[in-house]
């Protein structure tokens, strides 16, 4: 016979594959389970790190215990970036997931604020400018309805952005387009990226903010923004849940001997 604390385990598993409980609902608090005699508090706790253990919920401190979703959101790599989204559209580079993804989304589900703040090495080297230079910087928080799915914190050089919406620290992308249009509008096209990507252990506020599940990893991603002739005209520093995105790259496999060929 199993023991208590599994069967209810596996009562809220079938609860939650049936849609009983949908993604981002939140399950009885223990407190209110122990009064309606499912258990005591230990039977409860160990039911839900059960449900945690299997990917079914996540459990934060203020948070309580919620649903995750049933399939991460499609990170959709250099696709996300196209020009025709953002410039003849509207469709900034989360959203761009969300379609992808066949999820529904609100602009407002970008929060952020604007700040000056002076360079650190690692954002110094991103610009090309000196440590300690001031630089704006534009920290988003990202979500999916109520759960947060990741931070993009952007750094602009002030002579590049001063007085146009990406300062402007309104909930939602810096108006239609986003910020890429705006920085296109100023004459500053944006030609080619440099992405890199690397796993690694979240800080305890990144575990706070983003409400991540004990043991989860998060996927930390450095962008660098050029316009054709070389200029540098945003450095970004994104941190994702790693269960809640899965990325997805569609390129054009190079053939360096040929192009040495087309050259000589």
């Amino acid at each position: 016979m199993a023991p208590k604390w599994r069967e209810l385990a596996d009562r809220f598993a079938e609860q939650i594959k049936s849609g009983k409980y949908p993604p981002g609902a939140q399950l009885p608090q223990i407190r209110k389970l122990v009064e309606d005699g499912e258990g005591s508090k230990e039977t409860v706790h160990k039911a839900y790190k059960a449900l945690e253990a299997e990917g079914l919920v996540t459990s934060t401190r203020g948070h309580g215990t919620v649903v995750r979703p049933r399939a991460p959101l499609k990170r959709l790599g250099i696709a996300r970036y196209d020009k025709a989204k953002w410039r003849d559209g509207d469709e900034v580079a989360f959203i761009a997931d969300r379609v992808a993804s066949g999820r529904a989304y609100k602009r407002n589900e970008q929060t952020q604020t604007v700040s000056r703040v002076q360079a650190d090495s690692l954002v110094a080297e991103g610009l090309g400018v000196p440590v300690g230079s001031e630089v704006y910087a534009r920290a988003r928080l990202v979500k999916e309805g109520a759960q947060p799915t990741h931070t993009l914190t952007s750094y602009y050089r002030p002579e590049h952005v001063e007085g146009t919406r990406i300062v402007d620290p309104t909930p939602g992308p810096a108006g239609r387009g986003g910020g890429y249009r705006v920085l296109y509008d100023a004459g500053y096209e944006i030609d080619h990226m440099r992405e890199a990507l690397f796993a690694r252990i979240p800080t305890a506020d990144e575990v706070q903010l983003l409400q991540l599940p004990a043991g989860e990893p998060v996927v930390e991603l450095h962008r660098t923004t050029y316009t054709a002739d070389g200029t540098v005209v945003e450095f970004a520093v994104g941190i994702h849940s790693a269960s809640r995105f899965a990325w997805e790259y569609d390129f054009k496999v190079p053939d360096s001997a040929q192009d040495r060929k087309g050259q000589e």
